[in-house]
């Protein structure tokens, strides 16, 4: 089975699509790959698919949409030749089961995209711990490559993969941070303005992009340039929360003011060491 969550819903078996059209049975799969090898209980899928207006016969209709799912599953073993059962991938129920209070739907980690990604995210931000930034660079390139756009953007979102959503779009953002601040480390201040000014326009209260942004302008010669991006990001940040950019951002702003690149070095290498200064 290939599963891709990166992006639009791909669930393929024997290379057939088993992803269904209909909205509610495609969130109920894109839920059911997201939790792959884990049971998600009843009450979690009923949620999802209805919120809080769960009607009377949610038991019924999801059993529907379960039943739905294993005959696109069995069309798809069927495809791979006469006589296809229990071989590469098995029967619908075991490629769907059900367990006590819930389903599983079984993927083996290197058949999805998403733990793929989360896997090259803990090596790359390893490396960049590790003082091997060019390793890091290209390994958390290798991540971010796997998406082919938003994290489920064809299908409906309810409650739980609202949140699930959420959190895959959240590490994508961390994962790009580590891979801007190894590209930093090897000196690749110019060629990354352009994007971070993108970024820094998409997100325009994220501080770790801020300082990475202003690390590059200083580094390229643009001072000025990298003491208008504090200003603005000062500026945003108390007219939306009300608060004055964290300490060590202000500590990074004087470095710039007093040209003192030990400073300077001493965030970069905080970044990839500490939390995140991220305010969303």
């Amino acid at each position: 089975m290939d599963v891709g969550i990166l992006g639009p819903l791909t669930v393929r078996l024997n290379g057939q699509s088993i992803v269904p059209s209909a909205g509610k049975p495609r969130q109920l799969l894109a839920l059911l790959a997201i939790r792959a090898e884990r049971v998600v209980t009843v009450p979690t899928l009923m949620e999802e698919i209805w919120g809080d207006a769960i009607p009377k016969s949610a038991a019924t209709t999801l059993q529907t949409y379960i039943l739905h799912l294993r005959r696109k599953v069995t069309a798809a073993l069927r495809a791979d030749g006469p006589g296809c059962g229990p071989g590469r991938d098995g029967d619908a129920k075991e490629v769907l089961t059900t367990c006590f209070g819930g389903y599983r739907l079984a993927v083996r980690p290197e058949d999805s995209d998403l733990r793929e990604f989360q896997s090259l995210a803990v090596r790359g931000s390893t490396a960049l711990e590790a003082g091997d930034p060019r390793a890091a660079s290209v390994t958390l390139e290798r991540a971010l490559g796997l998406w082919r756009g938003p994290a489920l953007v064809d299908v409906p979102v309810g409650r739980v993969l609202g949140v699930e959503v959420l959190g895959m779009e959240e590490q994508r953002t961390r994962v790009l941070e580590q891979r801007i601040e190894a590209d930093l480390l090897l000196g690749r201040h110019a060629s990354l303005l352009a994007e971070l000014r993108m970024l820094v326009a998409r997100h325009p209260m994220n501080e770790n992009l801020a300082a990475q942004l202003m690390t590059a302008l200083y580094r390229s010669g643009g001072v000025w340039r990298a003491l208008e991006v504090f200003q603005e990001l000062r500026r945003t940040l108390i007219e939306e929360l009300g608060v004055e950019p964290s300490h060590r951002l202000q500590r990074l702003h004087q470095a710039v003011l007093s040209g003192e690149p030990g400073l300077e070095l001493e965030w970069e290498r905080a970044q990839y060491a500490g939390p995140s200064l991220m305010r969303t």
